[in-house]
């Protein structure tokens, strides 16, 4: 047999019921792998016959060609996992022939198919008790993996680097089931930062005597970013593009510009915001704060069936509204007397597919608007989150105010299980939190952020401890009564859709998404990014936690090309996306018409001035093409589709279920149906 197989680097044997298993190997190749079957002498045990396995066939070899060959041998080996007994059985019977073998730690399932594959403290995995090699630790977990539904890319990429630290694949398979061992889940940690801004002291603003004194009894100095913004001439009417994390004080900039000038009598304040529920909590901190000095009041969304603007006063110094409100004041021919300040919130909207050619067209109706009052109008824009600040700043025409501070620093976790086990997962999360309390006092809160307004109400019913649904489908009253029970610590949990991560201020410890969609859309990096930054706040938590609930192979609509564990990477190692308006057809002709209708003869320039490049010619042809202008004039038609935000396929819709006599409130509806659940 020597003869046949040449000389051998190592022989292995190992256990294998009455028999051992024999491999042998040469420069890490199998040559072969057999049986040896031992029978007992005398003189002690003895090789009786050797039983080589080729594919199906068997071929038998005497003892003393299996003796040749362990003298031919370079090592003998005889792994761990053989008894006592059996090792000392093999013991025996290489001594008989002046041989010797060394115990080695060699992976058993290698072992039970026949190869050797020796582990060191480095490379053994523990499994059930046992140490496996990494390969067949890999194996075992790609058959966990696709038991529990397919997994791609660099989720499969991270459970195996996880696997190798750690060396345990029981700990990486309860990852998979739920378990929250923190060594694992921490993705990254994201320090605090800290940048050496000489403060301003509030009594060195000089504004108005109304304003300065609020200021000067809230706080003896300013905030650093907010004494960036002043040093480079916040409150003497330059336009700034502020851009710096959520909690760093962004919002008193422009309210520090904005109602100085009120006071001063150069103007009110347009303080717009993206969503309902943040402009209502704005409207109410502004009523608080400056209800005294100042009137304020409220513009936001207008219905799509009736609009007669009640409780709307456009004679206030302060108005806080939403975007669509504001723009449809605009649309409709609505005087907002002379504006002195307009504070954009969130402005990084400018870059979202559905939304952002909306705001890119309400900023040059808006201008136009001012511009054609007259007035010297300041422009503050605010966000936590822009990928080419410098280039917005310049196509804004703004200068750029930029604060890379992080109060404190988040812990990023990662875990992966079924979509039905999400909520017995939050409900320990929350748990954990709100039975802490941090450094200074403060219980742990936590916002959990999923994809539809239905999923709020059943995650926040499955909740032990106390907790409320949060989202724009809510009344007025019952937002505030949810946010004073959380700023009063009665709540341990929000859950939300996308109506807290543009502003609304819930000093929340801990962030969970329970998904990362909102409606059928993955979020952005950008929108990942401000929801993640609600966690851990300066003056109440030593540190914000965030953790990422994702559900290998998961979707939540047949139109998502990606699968949740590709998505989670994807925000995790992203980096922030250019802020860029981009128009298709549909949304250059909705806003090429909405200027049309707001400005006539001056609606090329509008379009020329906006952030984005509009096709204008495209979209006056088929403005032409589907009446909805009679020159630089909207038809009756065209006045309907800008006054009720209707794209071109909404605006034929609705003709075609009118002429088909689908009662109205029926027809809305459905279009609100395939709105997102924002």
């Amino acid at each position: 047999m020597s003869q046949q197989v040449g000389r051998v680097d190592t022989v292995f044997l190992h256990e294998d019921g009455e028999e051992f298993r024999v491999v042998a190997s040469r420069e890490h190749d199998r040559v072969f792998q057999g049986r040896l079957e031992v029978t007992e002498r005398d003189a002690g045990p003895r090789p009786a016959r050797l039983r080589v396995t080729d594919g199906t066939s068997e071929q038998l070899y005497s003892p003393d060609e299996f003796v040749d060959l362990a003298r031919g041998a370079t090592r003998l080996r005889v792994s761990e996992q053989t008894s006592p007994a059996g090792r000392e059985t093999v013991r025996e019977l290489l001594d008989a022939y002046q041989l010797g073998a060394k115990v080695v730690r060699t992976c058993r399932y290698c072992a039970n198919s026949g190869r050797y594959s020796p582990v060191t403290a480095e490379t053994a995995i523990n499994a059930d008790g046992e140490d496996i090699c990494p390969d067949c630790a890999r194996a075992e977990l790609d058959r966990e993996l696709a038991y529990r539904g397919e997994i791609t890319g660099s989720a499969r990429d991270r459970l195996e680097d996880l696997l190798l630290e750690v060396q345990d694949l029981g700990r990486i398979t309860d990852l998979l089931s739920g378990e929250l061992d923190p060594d694992l889940t921490k993705f990254d940690e994201i320090s605090a930062t800290v940048e050496d801004v000489d403060p301003v002291p509030t009594g060195d603003l000089s504004l108005h005597p109304g304003i300065q004194s609020k200021l000067e009894g809230r706080f003896d100095s300013l905030l650093p970013v907010q004494s960036l913004a002043v040093e480079n001439g916040a409150t003497a009417g330059e336009d700034q593009l502020v851009v710096s994390a959520t909690a760093t004080g962004k919002t008193l900039v422009g309210e520090m510009a904005g109602v100085d000038r009120v006071l001063n009598g150069e103007g009110k304040l347009l303080f717009l915001v993206p969503l309902v529920a943040l402009a209502n909590q704005k409207y109410e901190d502004f009523q608080e704060r400056y209800g005294d000095i100042a009137d304020v009041t409220l513009r936001v969304g207008a219905s799509r069936i009736n609009d007669d603007g009640s409780g709307f006063d456009p004679s206030a110094d302060i108005v806080v509204g939403t975007y669509e409100g504001v723009d449809h004041a605009l649309r409709t021919g609505r005087d907002l007397g002379d504006v002195g300040t307009v504070v954009i919130d969130e402005v990084h909207t400018l870059g979202e597919p559905e939304r952002g050619h909306r705001l890119d067209g309400l900023i040059a109706r808006l201008k136009d608007y001012c511009r054609q009052r007259g007035t010297d109008t300041q422009w503050v824009y605010l966000s936590a989150t822009v990928g080419n600040p410098g280039a917005l700043a310049e196509a804004l025409e703004a200068t750029l105010i930029e604060f890379e501070e992080r109060p404190v620093p988040i812990e990023r976790h990662v875990t992966f299980l079924d979509g039905r086990e999400k909520v017995d997962v939050e409900n320990r999360l929350v748990r954990r939190a709100f039975d802490s309390k941090s450094s200074k006092g403060y219980r742990g809160q936590t916002i959990i952020f999923t994809n539809s307004r239905r999923r709020c109400h059943e995650i926040s019913r499955r909740l032990e401890y106390e907790s409320a649904p949060y989202h724009a489908g809510l009344d007025n009253k019952r937002r505030s009564r949810v946010e004073g029970e959380f700023a009063d610590q009665d709540l341990a949990a929000v859950v939300t859709t996308a109506a807290l991560a543009a502003g609304v201020d819930f000093p929340a410890s801990q962030v969970i998404f329970d998904s990362l969609a909102m409606g059928i859309e993955w979020l952005s990096v950008q929108e990942f990014s401000q929801m993640l930054g609600r966690a851990g706040r300066p003056d109440y938590h030593d540190q914000g936690t965030v953790y990422l609930l994702v559900e290998p192979d998961g979707a939540y609509h047949n139109s998502q090309e990606m699968t949740e564990d590709e998505v989670a990477f994807k925000l995790l190692k992203g980096e922030m996306e250019p802020v860029r308006t981009r128009y298709d057809g549909p949304a250059a002709v909705e806003e090429t018409l909405a200027n049309i209708t707001v400005a006539g003869s001056r609606a090329k320039a509008l379009n020329e001035s906006m952030v984005g490049e509009v096709p204008t010619k495209h979209a006056l042809g088929k403005l032409i093409e589907y009446d909805f202008i009679d020159g630089l004039e909207p038809t009756p038609l065209g006045e309907g589709v800008t006054r009720h935000f209707l794209s071109p396929s909404d605006a034929f819709a609705t003709l075609e279920s009118l002429r088909a006599d689908e009662d109205a409130y029926d027809l809305v509806a459905r279009m609100e149906l395939r709105e997102d659940d924002r």
